[in-house]
């Protein structure tokens, strides 16, 4: 699986990616930024500069990954996808798997 949330700041994606990966909750993950958004929020349409999170993690991990960041989120109720890795190099999605095996 690759799940993506954002946040408002660099450090805040740091801190969300850093204890999931050490908790073996994902098996790395890759921060962008900053980029921009342009999002319909409350009913109100907006842009703003938000660091986008990329993480790789199991089916069998996810549920754990997203209790994890949604515990952790610094927004009460932030984006939150995941999308189901169908192809991948052979290596690559071994990694993943061992990385995150409890």
């Amino acid at each position: 699986m690759q799940v993506s949330t954002a946040t408002e700041t660099k450090q805040q994606a740091i801190d969300l990616a850093g204890p999931a990966v050490q908790k073996r909750l994902a098996a790395g993950a890759q921060i962008i930024g900053p980029v921009i958004s342009v999002f319909w929020h409350l009913g109100e349409y907006g842009t703003g500069e938000e660091w986008q999170l990329l993480l790789k993690t199991t089916m069998d991990r996810y549920p754990e990954l997203e209790a994890h960041l949604l515990e952790h989120h610094p927004w009460d109720n932030p984006e939150l996808c995941a999308v189901p890795i169908t192809l991948g190099a052979e290596g690559c999605k071994k990694w993943i798997a061992g990385a995150v095996a409890p």
